[in-house]
C-alpha cells in the first residue's frame, strides 16, 4: 500500500507539473509573461521525471526577460543554450536582459556568443555590441566593433562617428581625426561627422593664428627695445615667416567653413589672419 501511495504521489505531482505548464502556455499566449514565468518556473522545479520539449526553456526565459526578469532569464537561457535551442537568439536575449540592467560586461560577452553562434546575418549583434561597450567604457572593443560594424556597412554613418568618439576619449587624436575624414570622405552629409571634422580644422587654424601672432609679438618686442628696426632684413623675413603662419591658418580654416559654413569660430579667425595679411 505504501508504494502505491509513492507512485501516486509522484504521479499527481507530475500531473500538477503539466497543468502549470499549460497555464504557463495560456498566460504567454496572452502576453502575461510575468504570470507565464512563475507558473512555467513553478512546474519546472515539480516536473520530476517527466519528459519536456527542450524548447519550453527558451519560452521560459523569454517569458523572464520580457517580465524584466534576470535571473530567470539568465538560467532558463542558459539551459537552451545546453540543449542546443535557438542557441544564438538565447545568448542575444542573455545580452538585451543584461543591458537592461547596465551589466554591460555580461551584455557584451552575450552578444559576442551570439554572433559566433549565428546562422545568419550578425551585423545588427555587433552594431548592438558596440553600443554596449560604449556604454560599459569598454572603450577599446567598442571601437573594435564599431569599426566592424562600418565593415560591415550597418549604420555605417553612426557607427563610424561613434568609432571616432571613442577614439577621442581614449585621447588617440590622430585617429579621431583620420576616422572623421573617412566619414566625411564616405559620409559628406552627416551633419556629426562634418561638424566635428570641421572643430577639429578650426582648433588647427586657431594653433596657427596663435603661432603667427607670437612670431609678429616678438619681433614687435625687438622693435620696441632698439634691438631691430622694421627697415632691417631680419625684421622683414620674421614679418613673412609670421604670414606664412597666417597663411596656412587661412588654408585650414577654408576645409572648416567648406564642412560648415555657418561656424562662427572659423568665420573670426579666418578675418583675423586675413587682416594680417593684408596689412
Amino acid at each position: 500500500m505504501l508504494t502505491a501511495a509513492l507512485l501516486l504521489s509522484v504521479f499527481s505531482f507530475a500531473q500538477d507539473a503539466a497543468e502549470l505548464i499549460n497555464q504557463g502556455n495560456e498566460a504567454m499566449k496572452a502576453e502575461n509573461y510575468e504570470k507565464a514565468f512563475e507558473l512555467y518556473d513553478k512546474g519546472m522545479k515539480n516536473i520530476g521525471d517527466v519528459e519536456v520539449d527542450p524548447s519550453i526553456n527558451f519560452n521560459i526565459g523569454f517569458a523572464a526577460y520580457k517580465s524584466n526578469n534576470l535571473q530567470g532569464a539568465v538560467e532558463y537561457f542558459d539551459k537552451a543554450i545546453a540543449d542546443g535551442i535557438n542557441v544564438s537568439k538565447s545568448h542575444e536575449y542573455k545580452a538585451l536582459a543584461y543591458n537592461d540592467k547596465e551589466d554591460y560586461q555580461n551584455a557584451v560577452k552575450s552578444y559576442e556568443q551570439a554572433i559566433a553562434t549565428a546562422e545568419g546575418d550578425s551585423d545588427a549583434l555587433v552594431y548592438n555590441a558596440a553600443i554596449a561597450a560604449y556604454r560599459g567604457e569598454m572603450l577599446d572593443k567598442a571601437v573594435e566593433l564599431f569599426g566592424k560594424s562600418v565593415e560591415n556597412n550597418y549604420r555605417a554613418e553612426t557607427a563610424i562617428y561613434y568609432k571616432a568618439v571613442t577614439l577621442r576619449k581614449l585621447n588617440r587624436d590622430d585617429e579621431y581625426k583620420a576616422t572623421l575624414e573617412e566619414g566625411v570622405q564616405k559620409f559628406p552629409k552627416e551633419d556629426r561627422l562634418t561638424s566635428a571634422l570641421a572643430n577639429i580644422y578650426v582648433s588647427e587654424g586657431n594653433e596657427l593664428y596663435k603661432k603667427g601672432v607670437a612670431i609678429l609679438t616678438a619681433a614687435n618686442e625687438k622693435v620696441n627695445s632698439g634691438a631691430l628696426s622694421t627697415a632691417d632684413d631680419a625684421y622683414t623675413a620674421e614679418v613673412n615667416k609670421a604670414k606664412k603662419e597666417f597663411q596656412e591658418a587661412v588654408n585650414v580654416l577654408d576645409k572648416a567653413l567648406s564642412l560648415d559654413a555657418g561656424n562662427a569660430n572659423a568665420k573670426k579667425l579666418k578675418e583675423a589672419s586675413e587682416a594680417v595679411l593684408q596689412s
